[in-house]
C-alpha cells in the first residue's frame, strides 16, 4: 500500500476549562492553525521548519518544535524509522494565550505522522498519545476531535471522551490581549489543595454547565459559569479582568471566563448579543490602555482536518 509524502492539517485553537470544568473540559473554536507535511528523500533525519502569520518569528525552526516533536513520537510509538521531514506553519492562533496553540502543533504533529506513516493508529489512540505528550487532554482533545468534548479517566486508566451538546443560542465571544501570561506562571499560584466547599462548589457548577450548554437555559449558565478551583487565582494575573468581566455582562453576556492558562478572556453570549458583548469588551480594554483583538468566534465541529 502507497503511503501519501505529504498532508496539509487545518487544527482548530480551543478553550479550555470554560469556568468550573478545570483541565477535564474544551471546546473547539474557528480560528485555525495549519501545518503541511511533507516527507523528504535525505538521509541521515532532517527536518525543516517554516512559518509564517502573526508571531511566525517566535516559532522554533529546529527539532525542538512541538509539532515536530509529536510528530517524531508517533513514529516511535509504532516503531518506525522518523522520516525526514519539511514542515510548514501557517499561525492563525495567537501563541501563548490560552486558546491552546501547543495543542494544535501536538494534534497536527501526531495525526501527520499517523496519515504519512499510512494511519497505524486508530483516532482514539491518536487521542491518546497526544494526550500523554500535553499531559492534560482538555485542549488536546477538541482539537483533534471538534466540539465540546469532557474527558474523564475510566476505571482502568483509559480515556473516556464524553462529547457535551453546545445549543447553537450561545455564541463564543473571545477576547485575546495583546499580552501573554505563561501556563507555568498560571498554573503556579494555584493552591495545591482544595476545601470540600470548593470541590462541591465546583461539581455542583460543571455538571449545571453541561446542561446549561446543552440547552442554552440563561440562568443556569449565569451561574455555571462559576468557579472556585482556578479563577480566584488567576485573574491577579490579568489586569483589567474585573472591569472587563462587568462590561461583558452588562451588555448580556452570560458571563466571562479564563480561556485555558489565560490571558484571554471568553464571554459566553445569546448569538443576537454577541456584537454588544464583543464591543463593550474591546472598549473596557481600551480604557485601561491594553489593546485587545476580540472575536465572535462558533464551535468547530470537526476537529483537526487531514488534505492530501
Amino acid at each position: 500500500m502507497s503511503h501519501p509524502t505529504s498532508v496539509a492539517i487545518a487544527v482548530p485553537a480551543t478553550t479550555a476549562n470554560i469556568g468550573p470544568g478545570f483541565d477535564c473540559l474544551g471546546a473547539a473554536l474557528s480560528l485555525y492553525n495549519s501545518f503541511t507535511f511533507s516527507q523528504l528523500d535525505s538521509s541521515p533525519t532532517t527536518v525543516v521548519i517554516a512559518a509564517t502569520g502573526a508571531e511566525a518569528a517566535r516559532v522554533s525552526t529546529n527539532a525542538s518544535n512541538l509539532a515536530y516533536q509529536a510528530f517524531a513520537k508517533l513514529y516511535q510509538q509504532i516503531g518506525q524509522p522518523i522520516p525526514s521531514v519539511n514542515i510548514d506553519i501557517q499561525l492563525g492562533v495567537p501563541l501563548a494565550r490560552g486558546l491552546g496553540s501547543s495543542a494544535t502543533a501536538i494534534a497536527a504533529g501526531v495525526m501527520g505522522a499517523n496519515v504519512l506513516a499510512g494511519s497505524p493508529l486508530s483516532l482514539e489512540a491518536v487521542v491518546k498519545l497526544a494526550v500523554e505528550i500535553e499531559g492534560h487532554p482538555d485542549n488536546v482533545v477538541p482539537a483533534l476531535m471538534g466540539g465540546c468534548r469532557l474527558a474523564a479517566t475510566g476505571v482502568k486508566g483509559e480515556w473516556q471522551i464524553c462529547d457535551i451538546p453546545w445549543h447553537p443560542s450561545i455564541a463564543a465571544i473571545a477576547a485575546i490581549p495583546n499580552f501573554e501570561l505563561s501556563t507555568a506562571e498560571a498554573r503556579s499560584v494555584l493552591p495545591n489543595s482544595y476545601s470540600r466547599g470548593d470541590a462541591i462548589f465546583n461539581t455542583a457548577h460543571l455538571g449545571l454547565l453541561l446542561r446549561g450548554l446543552e440547552t442554552g437555559n440563561a440562568a443556569w449558565l449565569e451561574a455555571a459559569l462559576q468557579d472556585r478551583i482556578h479563577q480566584p487565582y488567576r485573574q491577579a494575573l490579568i489586569p483589567g479582568y474585573a472591569a472587563v468581566q462587568q462590561a461583558a455582562i452588562a451588555a448580556g453576556a452570560y458571563g466571562l471566563v479564563i480561556s485555558g492558562a489565560g490571558p484571554t478572556l471568553l464571554a459566553l453570549a445569546e448569538v443576537a448579543q454577541a456584537e454588544q458583548v464583543k464591543t463593550a469588551i474591546a472598549t473596557s480594554w481600551n480604557n485601561q490602555t491594553i489593546d485587545a483583538i476580540v472575536k465572535v468566534l462558533q464551535i468547530d465541529h470537526q476537529g483537526a482536518i487531514a488534505q492530501f
